[in-house]
């Protein structure tokens, strides 16, 4: 009985675990372990492991997976999305002209950046151009990343190429609006090489180009980045998605060879109504549908900013639509379809600079004075300048963009509803001056009437030299799509 006695009682210490008071120890049997390990010999401390180092960020999937869908929206807007809203602008005869045009622009301008553009745009160089170290893509793997706005989070880097190299195809297809039904379709993409390569890459270079959040750990670490980054970056220009890079830019182009390639053929004393306002009215829908790509996605995450862009993008441009339309119906006592399809493109064009920068009443406000404004651009300053820009893309897109840069200056600031401007050394949202902010907007918009200015004057001359601007005057008469395409558009 003793013996099983025992034998239950060993059996339940082991069960049980130790008992209490096993675990009690004096305080002083406890000081010398601790001490121990405090007093260890240096050699032992050589011996173990060095701390290891900050983990590298890791892609978050849905950022990723935002930024690679705004991708396939902002492709959208070009195709067919663009090409649309300019093919119906146009008469029948040169429909199929208009969208070749944009369609192979974006082709070629897509193989280009892949070749170098993304490249000399976005890579650190000096202050107007990047290197040419990621040569058709050099470097980049499917473990490559690319920065955001937020500290430790980052995208794929091809997801961001994607995504700004369809930046780079629409801007370049823009122009083709200005000198439509009279252009030579070789004359198109000989200077689109050329303005691609010596203006649009150095304006995404000076205005977009930084060496991330991430860079900014302290004061001098912070001044040392700020000093590798693109010259307008530098100068505190805001752009949250291309009212410079792209619309703007694209605008001067368009006016300037309008001017050098003069005036459509009975231009004034022609009828040169739109032939199809329908595929302009859905041209127009899918680029408000694309634009929440184009907008949104230049948050480059999923984040509360990507929404307040997508808000500003639907309530700016709705806004607009309506104040052209009213404005319209005021002055020429009916409103029209083409009126207010032409609103919805100025206010997406005005907001783009804004949208993830101004509030919900600076989105509204920036919308409602895009529609007149841009209606006087297209009717008042038209007529002003004298230039037959066929698909009025300076009257929208020079002028909605103007007037966007310049409010973001005035709308992003915090007592306005605005985001302000992060620093992110002290990494919270630094102090604003509407002044100071409207000179920076003021800097990125002349800079860019100048620079696209200059460039698109001489790859003008240069094409027109060695291949020649203009269709003869019997091909432009019989129509563009027949003499320089073989095809019509319509078979009645």
């Amino acid at each position: 009985m003793k013996r099983l006695i025992a034998m239950l009682a060993l059996a339940g210490a082991v069960l049980v675990g130790t008992p209490a008071w096993a675990e009690e120890k004096p305080a002083a049997d406890a000081q010398p372990a601790a001490m121990a390990v405090a007093e260890a010999p240096a050699a032992a401390a050589e011996a173990a492991p060095a701390a290891a180092p900050a983990a590298a960020p890791v892609v978050n999937k849905g950022d990723n997976a935002w930024i690679m869908v705004c991708a396939a929206l902002v492709i959208l807007m070009s195709i067919p999305g663009l090409a649309l809203f300019y093919g119906g602008l146009v008469r029948a005869k040169n429909m199929l002209s208009v969208l070749m045009q944009v369609f192979v622009t974006f082709s070629l301008i897509s193989v280009l950046w892949a070749v170098y553009g993304y490249s000399v745009a976005f890579t650190e160089g000096g202050a107007f151009f990047g290197t040419l170290d990621k040569l058709f893509l050099k470097g980049v793997t499917v473990d490559s990343v690319a920065a955001t706005f937020s500290k430790g989070v980052v995208i794929s880097e091809f997801a961001y190429i994607v995504f700004q190299g369809a930046f780079a195809a629409i801007t370049c297809g823009l122009i083709v609006g200005a000198f439509a039904e009279r252009v030579k379709f070789s004359a198109v993409l000989v200077f689109m090489v050329i303005w691609f390569t010596l203006s649009y890459l150095p304006m995404a270079h000076m205005v977009w180009y930084w060496a991330g959040p991430d860079a900014y750990v302290d004061a001098a670490a912070g001044e040392a980045a700020g000093k590798t980054a693109g010259f307008l970056f530098q100068k505190g220009a805001l752009d949250f998605a291309g009212g410079t890079v792209v619309h703007i830019n694209a605008a001067i182009a368009g006016l300037v060879g309008a001017f050098l390639i003069g005036k459509r053929i009975g231009y004034g004393r022609e009828s040169m109504a739109p032939h199809s306002l329908t595929f302009t009215m859905i041209g127009a829908s899918l680029l408000w549908f694309g634009w929440f790509g184009f907008n949104a996605g230049s948050a480059l995450e999923a984040s509360g900013g990507s929404a307040l862009a997508m808000v500003n993008t639907w309530l700016a441009t709705a806004c607009a639509a309506l104040s052209w339309m009213f404005a319209e119906w005021l002055l020429k006592g009916k409103p029209s379809m083409l009126g207010a399809a032409s609103g919805a493109v100025a206010g997406l064009v005005a907001i783009t600079p804004a949208a993830g920068f101004v509030g919900v009443v600076g989105g509204i406000v920036i919308g409602l004075l895009a529609g007149v404004v841009c209606l006087w651009g297209v009717n008042g300053l038209k007529r002003l300048l004298g230039a037959d820009d066929s698909l009025d893309v300076f009257g929208v897109h020079g002028v909605g963009g103007i007037l966007g840069a310049i409010l973001t200056g005035v709308f992003a600031a915090p007592s306005l509803g605005g985001t302000g401007v992060y620093d992110y050394v002290a990494n919270k949202v630094g102090d604003y001056d509407v002044t100071a902010q409207v000179i920076a907007q003021l800097w990125g918009v002349g800079t860019v009437v100048v620079w696209s200015g200059i460039v698109s004057l001489v790859a003008f001359k240069l094409v027109d030299i060695v291949i020649g601007l203009r269709v003869p005057e019997e091909e432009e008469r019989e129509g563009l799509d027949i003499t320089a395409h073989g095809e019509s558009a319509y078979h009645h």
